[in-house]
């Protein structure tokens, strides 16, 4: 990496990913076994070089061996050599693997709530009616502070408002016990296919999928796939909460000489096939804006046609593996690949997209002021990382080194809409609040009490997480609450500090406009301000 740039490949001129220009987005396609795999490799390694975290789904599981340092191989160093990779050394990189399933990597969770409606709705394949009737049940929950946490909740409050209907017609709008049975339905067939382990808590904190490490390598997130494709509109669904979530609560960024993630959505087609117009339109206003938040995403897939045209146009970084034309359909994809490149007149592009050779690719990347560059016939870099999957007891070192480890293991369930309705409601308890204190010994910078040391057992790349420590900004003094003078008496401003603060025993003025406000944000209206563009939470 030089020049806040990546190196892909090299061609007639080496083609280098400019960072300042890297959330600008992209596209990796091409046909099954020509490359697409190692190319994303390729670019995970360099981000993570540049200091740039990374999230990717590992469909197949080869993406694991970016976990482990490569094997020698001849090929590969005379490959390196060829286009200009130097110095290549073989080298693991620090990754962390989740798993929605949590048995090959930190459990990943989200609350009913956090995923809202709409894509709740995507999940569950339900038409307008039964989508309208989802959205009753998550406005009545956030009028009646019912939080919605897990299944049960969601399953709590359907059968709420089943029994209300009648009451709730007036104000809600006319639900039918049909309806309510049919997404009833729905939500056993999505539990049957695994989802239970996904709802709940402690919810996924994106900030531990933009990790840096002390060294300043940017931390690879692996989501574990190879099961949760089984079940392709939840897979579609998850990464899409993700992709949403980062647009929601990331703060507006401007341009950075890097971007603060790259995400990538790997097997596109299955986030918009049968997608309604509607839910296309939201996504390609994410992927629009994302890019203002320091966020870069590249999708990965066989055609450049499983994307909609809308989001095609936001993609401006291209890798176009080979294509085949046997087919009709096979040639309109190739002419339409072809057309989307800026023209080369050493080639004809249409016909070289048919001729490429596995590892290589037509390369087009933006250059100063975002112009796209003059498509390329390129060879891709080799990968520094092992090509192929790990062992388990290699993915389970990974796990056992990394900082989250015991963070997400160990599910919480707490009071929420499925104990309210059904009378079972504890004591609240307020728990205790957690020390801020920072402690350099924790790579994560905070104390043992909160967050589980990372189990003890070496990993081969546990030094990536362990060399020097993260801090964070010293917590501020505890507010001390200020205290009557002897016999009531006191200055002008210990009057109004009582009015507005209290005294211990009766509630403030301050106090009491808190507790408004609280009470208003949890009210529809106040919930409806804090939900964004695909209905997830903004916070």
């Amino acid at each position: 990496m030089t020049d806040g740039s990546i190196l892909i490949g090299s061609g007639a001129t080496p083609q280098r990913l400019s960072l300042p220009y890297a959330n600008r987005h992209g596209l990796v396609a091409g046909a099954t076994g020509t490359g697409k795999t190692i190319t994303l490799q390729v670019l995970a390694e360099q981000f993570s070089q540049a200091g740039i975290p990374v999230f990717c789904a590992d469909v197949k599981g080869d993406l694991a061996g970016l976990s482990q340092p490569g094997q020698p191989n001849p090929k590969l160093e005379r490959r390196a050599a060829d286009t200009g990779l130097s110095p290549y050394t073989y080298r693991g990189c620090p990754v962390l693997f989740w798993d929605v399933f949590g048995t090959d990597g930190h459990p990943v969770r989200a609350t009913i709530s956090e995923m809202g409606p709409v894509l709740l709705s995507r999940m569950l394949e339900l038409n307008d009616t039964q989508e309208g009737v989802l959205n009753i049940a998550f406005r009545l929950a956030d009028d009646d502070g019912l939080l919605l946490l897990d299944l049960k909740d969601l399953r709590a409050i359907l059968t709420y408002v089943g029994t209300k209907a009648a009451e709730l017609a007036t104000t809600y709008g006319n639900v039918t016990k049909a309806t309510i049975g049919t997404i009833q339905r729905r939500l056993l067939v999505l539990e049957q296919a695994g989802a239970t382990s996904f709802f709940g808590e402690p919810a996924l904190a994106l900030s531990d999928i933009m990790t840096v490490t002390p060294t300043g390598k940017g931390a690879i997130s692996i989501l574990a796939a190879d099961k949760l494709i089984r079940s392709p509109r939840l897979y579609a669904t998850i990464l899409l909460w993700l992709l949403s979530t980062l647009y929601e609560q990331l703060p507006e960024a401007g341009d950075l000489p890097q971007p603060k993630l790259v995400f990538f959505f790997d097997e596109a087609h299955l986030l918009f096939d049968g997608a309604p117009k509607a839910l296309i339109d939201k996504v390609e206003q994410v992927v629009r804006l994302i890019r203002s938040k320091g966020v870069g995403v590249y999708f990965v897939t066989q055609n450049p046609l499983d994307v909609p045209p809308t989001v095609l146009g936001q993609l401006g970084n291209r890798v176009q593996h080979a294509l085949r034309a046997f087919t009709p359909a096979d040639q309109k994809a190739v002419r339409a690949a072809a057309d989307t490149f800026r023209p080369n007149p050493a080639f004809d592009t249409q016909t070289a997209i048919t001729e490429l050779a596995v590892g290589e690719a037509l390369v087009s990347l933006l250059g100063a002021g975002g112009v796209p560059g003059i498509v390329d016939r390129t060879m891709i870099c080799p990968p520094a990382s092992r090509i192929g999957t790990v062992t388990r007891e290699e993915r389970a070192a990974t796990i056992a080194s990394s900082p989250l480890a015991g963070r997400y293991d160990t599910p919480i369930d707490r009071e929420s809409a499925y104990e309210r309705l059904n009378g079972r409601a504890a004591p609240a308890v307020v728990a205790a609040p957690a020390s801020s204190a920072t402690d350099t010994s924790n790579p994560w910078g905070t104390t043992p009490a909160a967050i589980p040391p990372p189990i003890a057992a070496a990993a081969p790349n546990a030094s990536v997480w362990n060399q020097g420590s993260y801090t964070k900004a010293p917590p501020a003094p505890p507010y001390v609450a200020p205290q009557p003078a002897p016999n009531g008496q006191g200055s002008f401003g210990e009057v109004v500090s009582h009015v507005l603060l209290g005294d211990g025993r009766r509630q403030g003025l301050a106090e009491a406009m808190a507790k408004s406000v609280v009470r208003s944000v949890g009210s529809g209206l106040g919930r409806s301000l804090l939900r964004g563009v695909l209905g997830s939470l903004t916070r």
